[in-house]
């Protein structure tokens, strides 16, 4: 993650504290949202270090849309001091820390923890967390696919179940591929990025995922004082019911947001950079021939560009960026005035696969 001057990360701290009620993270067309989740968290009701209401306010601290309650089924080393027999209770005191007025929804999830293979595996939009706790983790697969769960495979690069960090496919999770029993992967878990497992999600059409797998404080991990964020999926959606979130995942309409990358399959990305990089008039001095135009970003994220076109710039190479929230200034040398410019670009910190990154054109008239 790029580290800015103090001030200005302090800045743009104030700003986000105070924009979050009515800023989101990014901007979406009319009638559309960017819906910012993070599906994979854990409290004391399994093997994280808070108390699920600290959860919340953290994420509505942050001005987060979605979080999921995703507490280990199997593994409960706080079960002689929190013991309780039903699994859905992180999720039931979350739900009750939800104020009136609040933007933020909590979902009901669980994380099947096994060997590999499989691993471990999230069900979120789950209904009852206690059915999915079962002798075999293929039975619970299948009685959260039952539930009508949104069901996605963690960490699959996790080098305490892969020594090498690279994710692969086992004969178990393409089973569950093709019988239709999972559905998304993180390509982005905690601090870690995969290429790998962005390759088995595009290449087997599985959504895009990143979490946070938050066990102790957020800003611990993440530095939320210092400008920092989480691991975040935005999910493109025309309205903000449960319905439309769990069939846009299903749907895979998603994009990850990670330090300063943004990672999604190359329409869902297109999409949110159109949304948020406007470009303004083509200006002329009146005796020159070097075009002035303003591009402002309305997200969160810094935004880099490489200009792909023929044309030189006046004032800067042509590799640069967009602070967050920010507008610059392109002197374009044209050579002659023009009423319209196609403006080429690569988006450096836009993943679309591995090693490769969304090249888009803005036609200015």
């Amino acid at each position: 993650m790029i580290q800015r001057p103090i001030f200005i990360r302090t800045f743009f701290l104030l700003a986000a504290v105070s924009l979050s009620a009515q800023t989101p993270f990014f901007k979406a067309q009319s009638g559309s949202y960017w819906v910012s989740a993070d599906l994979h968290i854990h409290t004391v009701f399994s093997d994280g270090a808070v108390w699920p209401s600290i959860r919340v306010e953290e994420a509505r601290r942050e001005g987060l849309d979605l979080i999921a309650m995703t507490e280990h089924l199997e593994y409960q080393p706080h079960a002689e001091d929190i013991p309780h027999p039903d699994r859905n209770r992180s999720y039931v005191i979350a739900n009750g820390a939800i104020q009136e007025g609040d933007e933020l929804r909590v979902i009901n999830g669980s994380e099947i923890t096994r060997e590999m293979a499989p691993g471990h595996i999230n069900a979120v939009f789950i209904k009852d967390a206690n059915a999915l706790l079962q002798k075999d983790s293929l039975t619970g697969i299948k009685i959260a696919n039952e539930q009508g769960a949104f069901v996605f495979w963690n960490h699959p690069n996790w080098d305490a179940q892969r020594k090498d960090g690279i994710a692969r496919l086992e004969p178990y999770h393409e089973y569950l591929i093709e019988n239709k029993l999972l559905h998304g992967l993180e390509v982005v878990n905690e601090t870690t990025y995969s290429d790998e497992a962005l390759e088995i999600a595009l290449e087997n059409n599985l959504t895009i995922l990143g979490t946070s797998d938050i066990h102790g404080l957020t800003d611990w991990s993440h530095a939320i004082s210092k400008g920092g964020h989480r691991p975040m999926t935005f999910i493109g959606v025309n309205n903000k019911t449960p319905e439309a979130l769990k069939d846009a995942l299903f749907e895979g309409k998603t994009v990850v947001w990670f330090n300063d990358l943004l990672i999604g399959k190359k329409a869902h990305l297109e999409r949110l950079i159109r949304d948020n990089l406007s470009f303004g008039a083509i200006i002329y001095p009146e005796d020159k021939t070097i075009a002035k135009i303003e591009v402002t970003n309305h997200s969160t994220a810094e935004i880099h560009l490489e200009y792909l076109g023929v044309y030189s710039f006046h004032k800067r190479a042509t590799v640069f960026s967009i602070p967050a929230y920010s507008s610059i200034l392109l002197e374009i040398k044209t050579m002659k005035k023009k009423e319209k410019l196609e403006l080429p670009f690569k988006v450096l910190n836009g993943v679309i696969a591995p090693k490769e990154y969304l090249n888009l054109t803005f036609v200015l008239n």
